[in-house]
């Protein structure tokens, strides 16, 4: 019977297209419709992290799945850059979180050691551990490219009959019989399934269908550190966060000569217009990381501030990604997204859970994942205070 199902997957970068990749492995017809290039949305501005170094048993459970997912695409191509994920801890509280982490961890088959600020001055020789209790690191975590993974996943659907149209924007949808109508840029299609993964404009597409979905894009700023003189060891991940404390700051190995860094540290208030906002790093965000890098890596030599951009984090109200349908009467129109700032490491995860829905209208590969539904307690506005 799936083999005849035909889904439409609005959306390509992640969300959408490890949706489309299980969907097409379980045996339905696929079609990805993406409005510009695979992983050109939000995914391709991601630093593109993954790793388990989490302290809520949920975000472990949700890494269970996801993990074995990673490690099925690196088989198949995927790079994986294994530098490891170093969690830093500030205060006995965020210890002992960190204790429970790497038991939680153990459990699931993680690779977890809990550090001292001793240990992780031998991990990493330039990090001031001025203020850390100590933390946590996952040698097995690192990055990848989230664009890579979308273009892979793009090869492996085609390799099964899948069709992926780029640069096709949906203009409207209607309901068909069981299925739907779906006016594009490249003419209609019709299916009798519809996933909404669309990131940041996942309001806008679920507008179209008639209903409210309220996922808040949330702008994010990145760049690079450029280095003169080269590393001799490769710096891993770097994360100054635990349970919602901490400055946000993040930095991690891109080459010898750079590093990439991050800040947690929400831009506005206000949702962001995905069509028209601003890509690019703003002056008073270069000042306040140099000021957390020279507090991090006071005795890093040779390193500037170089390129910098902007991004969405796709929010959603409680911070866990949706998966299911808005609106228990049309099973047929499915909601892949809302991944935060952990939207590429849980994007196997939305997947599998999407696919589910599609397929067998509930979560019956992966229990736990029912807590994904975008139920109407879920899926409510997110609101934010300034900062």
């Amino acid at each position: 019977m799936t083999a005849q199902l035909h889904v439409v997957v609005i959306g390509g970068g992640a969300a959408g297209m490890t949706t489309a990749y299980e969907l097409i492995s379980k045996g339905a017809r696929v079609t990805v419709l993406e409005a510009n290039a695979l992983g050109s949305g939000s995914s391709g501005r991601s630093v593109g992290v993954v790793g388990t170094q989490m302290t809520d048993p949920f975000q472990i459970l949700l890494r269970r799945y996801a993990i074995p997912r990673f490690r099925e695409w690196e088989a198949k191509g995927l790079i994986f850059h294994h530098i490891g994920y170093l969690r830093l801890a500030r205060t006995e509280a965020h210890m002992e979180a960190v204790h429970r982490s790497a038991e939680m961890q153990a459990a699931e088959g993680f690779r977890a050691r809990v550090m001292s600020p001793e240990d992780m001055v031998q991990l990493i020789p330039h990090l001031s551990v001025e203020g850390l209790a100590g933390g946590i690191f996952g040698p097995d975590d690192g990055f990848i490219d989230p664009y890579q993974l979308c273009t892979l996943l793009g090869e492996l659907v085609r390799a099964q009959g899948g069709q992926i149209k780029q640069f096709c924007k949906v203009l409207e949808a209607t309901r068909k019989g069981a299925g739907y109508r779906l006016e594009t840029t490249k003419g209609p299609i019709e299916c009798d399934v519809v996933v909404n993964a669309a990131g940041a404009w996942a309001p806008k597409v679920a507008e179209m269908f008639g209903q409210t979905l309220h996922i808040f894009p949330e702008r994010h700023e990145a760049m690079s550190i450029l280095l003169d003189n080269p590393l001799e060891y490769t710096m891993p991940m770097v994360m100054d966060l635990i349970e919602g404390e901490g400055t946000g700051l993040n930095f991690r190995y891109e080459k010898p000569t750079e590093l990439i860094s991050e800040i947690h540290k929400v831009s506005s208030p206000d949702p962001e217009d995905p069509d028209n906002y601003n890509d690019q790093c703003m002056d008073s965000s270069r000042e306040y990381l140099a000021e957390l890098l020279l507090e991090r890596l006071p005795e890093l030599p040779g390193a500037r501030l170089g390129r910098g951009w902007a991004g969405l984090y796709p929010m959603t109200s409680d911070g866990k990604p949706f998966a299911g349908p808005i609106n228990p009467d049309e099973p047929t129109l499915i909601t892949a997204g809302g991944g935060g700032g952990y939207g590429i490491q849980l994007s196997p995860v939305i997947g599998i859970a999407a696919a589910d829905w599609v397929l067998h209208g509930g979560i019956t590969t992966a229990p736990g994942l029912e807590a994904l539904a975008p139920t109407p307690e879920r899926n409510r506005p997110l609101v934010r205070k300034e900062h």
